[in-house]
């Protein structure tokens, strides 16, 4: 019978041989660069949708919040691309911009005075928006996938 000391100490030495494979390390060190530092996240939250939007024709409303802001972004997939038209409320302000990101593209774009933006042309897969403004924190979406 193995004492429980003997078993974890074995455990110990066994942990120690075995290096971490470089395929994890490698998704551990992309995954860490997809971090906005500082950023205040918003949360996904429930959504109806409003006139206007295209919903059963390839497009979904999506809503984020967090504590004075709200994203609304209409997602659309067509000939296997993303598309984003997205609203943010109460206007962010002057300067603001918009940052929708995929892991391995970001396009940043200017608030219209309504609190509008879109981006067009996106892969399919991972999806992020980061709204800067100037003299408060970043806030951004959670990582949503969109597929076709």
């Amino acid at each position: 019978m193995i004492n429980d000391e003997y078993f974890l100490a074995a455990l110990r030495l066994a942990s120690g041989n075995d290096p971490v494979p470089g395929h994890v390390s490698a998704a551990a060190r992309d995954a860490f660069g997809l971090r906005v530092p500082g950023a205040v996240t918003a949360a996904p939250a429930e959504c109806a949708a409003p006139g206007g939007v295209r919903d059963g024709q390839g497009s979904h409303l999506v809503r984020f919040v967090t504590a004075g802001l709200t994203f609304d972004l209409e997602v659309t997939i067509g000939d296997g691309l993303i598309d984003v038209a997205g609203h943010v409320f109460p206007y962010p302000g002057e300067g603001a911009v918009i940052d929708v990101r995929t892991p391995h593209l970001t396009l940043s774009r200017r608030i219209a005075n309504t609190g509008d933006f879109a981006a067009t042309g996106l892969p399919p897969g991972w999806l992020s928006v980061v709204c800067h403004r100037p003299g408060h924190q970043p806030v951004q979406t959670r990582w949503v996938r969109i597929r076709p």
